[in-house]
């Protein structure tokens, strides 16, 4: 938490008789495997109270480490241990308490809300009772999520190589991303050189693997390959996986297919439980999302409403990071008026990152596997549909990139910033990839300097 946060709720405590005596709340440090009904319990107040006194969008989403103010007054007793959740042996019964959600409970015992779902025969998720009884099949514990890099925040660059490796360094880059398009039947062991690579040169890397297919067709991804795909990645050491890439649209996702619930449940949850079975130190990023307000539910969702359908069938249960795209700003990162294309919050870089980190309610931090502005400086033309572009000048690439830095930087909610992109050299009428990279045409770098976070 925040320094600026922690000084609003200094709490005056006074000292009498060897009690403590706390005049407006008590900070508590959520333990893993704690729920809010037992939190609330244990300090004799209400789930509300504590809901309401942490401005928490629902009761349903906390998280290991995160600070809660509990509201209380008088003689307050330290806080206990969090009780631990038994591993139950398969087939085991769990009877459903006051606050808990199912997939608190799957994640408690190390299984999936799929599988408790089709044990139990629940049509529907997000309805469960206090005193139902839950059959679990399976047992063992999923560790909590993978720390971020770094202490709060970590800087890096999306490249096909390490060729600039040394230009990388130098911005303060500590990562690198490398795209991995993939196909059913795809051998994992093409991924070793990459990471081999990276960690030789003192980088993390990051991953994203999505399908290689443009526009697949329905029912076309076969999610248990693709879920054993990562799982092997995953042994082979990588900093992260990102699942899957912009899956609210049908360039990236069969149309007419394209649902949240079905992408939580068919690939990011299976995938995120596998990964940690192979390796639980590897960061799982949930797939960014084409920042877009077009919506008409077949050939896309509009990432606003995509991010809470997510929420509600439990991604925040299934990812370490949630994954962010900004990649159409032509403004300042500071601003949020005056882009070209119009005042959609996707055009502007302050509003989308509030948008993302609230729709999780603070559950998780932001993983930009994304951020760039793109300037067609130094190119003949520039595609139509990116002619919002078409006055950013290199000069402002560089300031808006750093000053989005640090922003990101300081505001207690980015994990991961991945720039887009240090050195791609395709420019065309379709793609300008090339106006996005910092590494220009002439082998410059003019926003390097301005990156060191």
């Amino acid at each position: 938490m925040r320094k600026s946060r922690w000084l609003a709720i200094i709490l005056m405590l006074c000292v009498m008789g060897g009690g403590v005596t706390a005049v407006s709340a008590l900070p508590y440090r959520v333990r893993w495997g704690d729920t809010l009904s037992q939190i609330a319990a244990r300090f004799g107040v209400t789930i509300q109270s504590i809901t309401q006194a942490n401005n928490l969008a629902s009761p349903d989403l906390i998280y290991a480490d995160q600070f809660l103010e509990i509201p209380t007054a008088g003689e307050t007793p330290p806080p206990q241990p969090s009780p631990v959740a038994p591993t139950p042996a398969p087939g085991a019964a769990y009877t459903v308490q006051t606050g808990d959600t199912l997939s608190a409970i799957a994640r408690r015992f190390g299984t999936t809300i799929a599988a408790i779902a089709q044990t139990n025969n629940i049509a529907n998720v997000n309805m469960i009772y206090v005193g139902q009884i839950l059959q679990i099949n399976g047992g063992g514990s999923n560790p909590p999520p993978s720390p971020l890099p770094g202490a709060n925040f970590a800087l890096g660059g999306q490249s096909h190589n390490l060729s600039h490796k040394n230009t990388m360094a130098q911005a303060g880059m500590t990562w690198i991303k490398i795209q991995y398009k993939w196909t059913s039947g795809d051998d994992p062991a093409l991924l070793q050189s990459r990471i081999r690579e990276a960690h030789q040169n003192n980088f993390k890397i990051l991953l994203s693997i999505t399908g290689a297919a443009a526009y697949p067709p329905a029912n076309s991804i076969n999610f248990t390959a693709y879920v054993d795909f990562v799982a092997a990645v995953a042994s082979l050491g990588p900093d992260a996986i990102e699942i899957w890439n912009e899956m609210n649209i049908d360039f990236e996702w069969p149309a007419g297919q394209i649902n949240p619930a079905a992408y939580v449940n068919n690939m990011l949850s299976p995938a995120y439980n596998a990964i940690k079975r192979a390796n639980p130190n590897v960061m799982v990023i949930s797939g960014a999302l084409a920042p877009t307000g077009f919506d008409n539910d077949r050939n896309a969702w509009a990432d606003d409403r995509y991010l809470a359908g997510m929420r509600a069938a439990g991604a925040a249960s299934f990812a370490d990071c949630i994954g962010v795209h900004h990649n159409a700003g032509a403004t300042s990162p500071a601003v949020t008026v005056g882009h070209p294309g119009g005042s959609h919050y996707s055009w502007y870089f302050l509003p989308t990152l509030n948008l993302y980190h609230d729709a999780f309610g603070g559950a998780r931090q932001l993983c930009f596997t994304e951020i760039g502005y793109l300037s067609p400086e130094g190119f003949d033309s520039l595609p139509a549909n990116f002619g919002w572009a078409a006055n950013t000048s290199v000069s402002e690439q560089a300031q808006w990139l750093a000053e989005a830095v640090s922003l990101a930087s300081n505001s207690g909610k980015v994990g991961l910033f991945i720039i887009f992109n240090v050195d791609f050299d395709t420019y065309s009428d379709i793609d300008p990839q090339a106006g996005y990279a910092i590494i220009r045409s002439d082998g410059t770098c003019p926003a390097c300097a301005g990156l060191l976070p």
